[in-house]
């Protein structure tokens, strides 16, 4: 076997055939469904609380459920995920179906408020017993499975901050949305849901996504010269 077979037959793996680890644009648009998942999930809650200011409380629901419906359909028949569009349609549905029952428009955002009072205590359990929420979280959706960061001390010691900070942020958020609800301001509450939706949860995922990135490539060791 000559030299040139011998290195055919082995050839060398570089960086560049490693895998690419998604940029934190890329993490971003993947966890949010792009702009588009933005203003798909958005738009149902608009619909509601627009058609409820210039109308009344049923025709809202069935508007807002018709329209988060469609959604759903959309994405299905252009193979696209529906992901993002089932989760907004669980949400818009569950509301509506208790606001058409009590007849209280308000009670459309009482299931956000209550899963958003769940999630927040949760984040803050989880980091007060050392299992940081947000580490698992980035297990399952970002590191493929894998759980290495449970051996690494500093690692641990990242995602139980991340974890605090969005427990704290989340129930600041709901806190002023659950204000809203005891004071029957309906039509605040529907802008407050909007405003507090999206831009502080995109604003956590992008610290953290910047954070573990960083302590991540701090911890890489250096490469041996020569090597």
């Amino acid at each position: 076997m000559t030299t040139g077979q011998h290195r055919a037959a082995q050839p060398e793996i570089g960086p560049e055939d490693e895998e690419r680890l998604p940029s934190i644009a890329e993490q971003m648009a993947e966890q949010l469904g792009g702009w588009r998942g933005l203003v798909e999930s958005s738009i149902p809650v608009v619909v509601f609380v627009t058609a409820n200011i210039v109308g009344e409380l049923r025709p809202a629901v069935i508007a807002s459920v018709t329209v988060a419906l469609l959604i759903a359909a959309l994405r299905l028949a252009q193979r696209r995920p529906v992901r993002h569009a089932v989760n907004g349609l669980f949400g818009v549905a569950i509301g509506a179906a208790i606001a058409w029952r009590t007849g209280d428009e308000r009670d459309f955002y009482l299931p956000g408020i209550l899963y958003g009072i769940g999630y927040g205590v949760a984040l803050l359990v989880s980091a007060a017993v050392r299992q940081p929420l947000v580490g698992w979280i980035w297990s399952v959706l970002v590191a493929k499975g894998r759980s290495e960061w449970r051996d690494d001390p500093r690692m641990v010691k990242t995602f139980t901050s991340l974890t605090v900070l969005w427990g704290v942020v989340w129930l600041a958020k709901v806190g002023v949305q659950a204000g809203l609800y005891l004071a029957h301001q309906d039509t605040a509450l529907g802008v407050a849901r909007l405003a507090l939706g999206y831009p502080p949860y995109a604003l956590l995922l992008l610290i953290t996504v910047w954070t573990v990135r960083r302590v991540t490539r701090e911890n890489e060791p250096e490469p041996v010269p020569g090597a």
